[in-house]
């Protein structure tokens, strides 16, 4: 299968993963690559798991050890069937999982979608720890509907909705049916389909994708979520961590010109523009994507360690 830029992508997955106990639960998870000061961390969102990163992985895997969890609920971790899913009941789960396994080491968080909003709350409480912020389609606070195209709007506020929304996501699938495959500017494989929903061939284990939607903090709505996410952006704003913004046209969550806003307002902040791509960037530009980020990893941690 070729990305955008005409490479190949591999839809295998070439890792075996390991699995730790955290909070009565198990956490799967990639540990690749040897620690050189700092470690990776690698952090998905929905309706994804560490797969996403298959490609990106390797090259980054040469120049320092790599971690790449399956957030609760989803890829190979822990199903719970009692547990709402919302942003702070997710929010546990890393942190223990980081606790953990990497206990004191210092990091370099690379994160998308709602992995980015429990990596930056991380970062945010464990600032003297993160060397390195690696960015792509993440999640700032939204303060109006009207700042997302239509066809996005109307689909999240039917997700919104608390009986169409678990119809559409729960008894549809249609995240991993639909909104994954809209947010990727080429077409998924059948292998790349059959991993993706894997995770959630039974309704009772789709309550994860379900939730997120629901959790976006958008006119201040989720108040948690929407505070929490208040707190990152203000703690990223005033970090003067070295990041790398991976931007594309036209982009979902961070459009063009939301991402111009943003990178006038970041410190130390570098910018990669990929090209086409909407908002599962790791899926149509994963070797650019991986390239840029082995290649600035050695200079921050040399840098800052």
């Amino acid at each position: 299968m070729a990305s955008t830029s005409g490479r190949a992508i591999s839809s295998d997955f070439p890792f075996v993963k390991r699995k730790v106990r955290v909070l009565g639960s198990e956490m799967a998870y990639v540990d690749v690559g040897q620690t050189r000061s700092a470690v990776a961390i690698f952090l998905h969102g929905n309706p994804t798991s560490s797969y996403l990163w298959r490609n990106i992985i390797p090259y980054a895997a040469g120049k320092t050890r790599c971690i790449a969890p399956d957030l609760i609920g989803f890829g190979d971790s822990d199903k719970i069937s009692d547990l709402a899913y919302r942003t702070s009941d997710h929010q546990r789960y890393p942190d223990a999982f980081l606790e953990a396994v990497l206990p004191t080491e210092k990091v370099i968080l690379v994160l998308h979608d709602w992995g980015s909003a429990l990596g930056l709350d991380w970062a945010r409480r464990n600032e003297k720890r993160v060397v390195g912020l690696a960015l792509m389609e993440f999640l700032p606070p939204t303060e109006s509907w009207a700042e997302f195209k239509y066809g996005f709007r109307n689909t999240f506020q039917q997700f919104r909705d608390p009986i169409l929304g678990r119809k559409l996501l729960i008894d549809q699938n249609l995240f991993i049916e639909q909104v994954l495959q809209s947010g990727i500017a080429r077409r998924l494989s059948e292998q790349e389909m059959k991993e993706y929903r894997r995770p959630f061939v039974n309704p009772e284990s789709r309550e994860p994708l379900y939730r997120f939607p629901n959790e976006l903090p958008i006119e201040g709505q989720p108040a948690e979520t929407w505070e929490m996410a208040q707190k990152y952006m203000e703690w990223l704003f005033g970090s003067d961590v070295p990041k790398l913004v991976f931007t594309a046209t036209p982009g979902t969550f961070i459009s063009e010109d939301r991402a111009k806003s943003l990178l006038g307002k970041l410190k130390n902040a570098e910018s990669v523009h990929l090209g086409k791509g909407l908002h599962f960037l790791q899926e149509d530009h994963p070797h650019l994507i991986g390239q840029r980020l082995a290649n600035w990893l050695p200079l921050r941690r040399n840098a800052l360690l």
